[in-house]
């Protein structure tokens, strides 16, 4: 059985939908949370999900090896990123190369980099007046949404969207396509 970790920081709708996806899966399944705010909700979802879900500080994560050791306990298949802000530490990823994954509510190269998620990607997408827009499942490496993508799925952004709107289109293709990708990854 594959083990997928996942990091988040916000309301984990994401993990959610990823933990009930694998919940009767005979090849993977979500077995924790780790997650950079103690107060997101996405810990109230991992409870009520009965997930482990542990929650540290921006020392445990990037300073020291304190997150690094519950990750080696863990021994994911899979470290994946849903809605998690933070960079992630090169010491990390080099203890688990091609073994973290983001998704990315744009499609790369656009409008990724620091300070590009959730409402600020949306509403730069409406305020340039693109038409399509979408998500990137990619790798993740020590720059910001530059890693080897993995996928990508479009939609269209009409004239009268707002970033509200293409928001939630986003989210449609998210869940949709991040569970099915993550599926494929794990039996190849």
């Amino acid at each position: 059985m594959k083990r997928i970790v996942i990091f988040a920081s916000g309301s984990g709708s994401n993990a959610e939908n990823l933990i009930k996806f694998f919940h009767n899966s005979d090849s993977a399944s979500v077995t924790q949370i780790l997650c950079n705010n103690p107060h997101a909700k996405v810990l109230e979802r991992a409870k009520r999900l009965k997930i482990s879900a542990l929650s540290f500080n921006r020392i445990a994560f990037s300073k020291s090896e304190d997150v690094l050791h519950i990750l080696k306990a863990s021994q994911p298949d899979l470290i994946v990123l849903a809605g998690f802000l933070w960079k992630f530490p090169e010491f990390i990823l080099n203890e688990f190369p091609n073994k973290v994954i983001n998704v990315h509510p744009a499609l790369l190269p656009k409008y990724g980099g620091k300070g590009m998620y959730g409402m600020h990607v949306h509403s730069a997408v409406v305020e340039n007046n693109e038409t399509e827009t979408g998500i990137t499942i990619h790798y993740v490496n020590e720059n910001y949404d530059e890693g080897a993508v993995i996928f990508q799925a479009k939609c269209e952004v009409l004239n009268t969207d707002t970033a509200e709107d293409v928001a939630a289109k986003i989210h449609e293709l998210e869940m949709a396509h991040f569970p099915e990708v993550i599926d494929k990854l794990l039996k190849e």
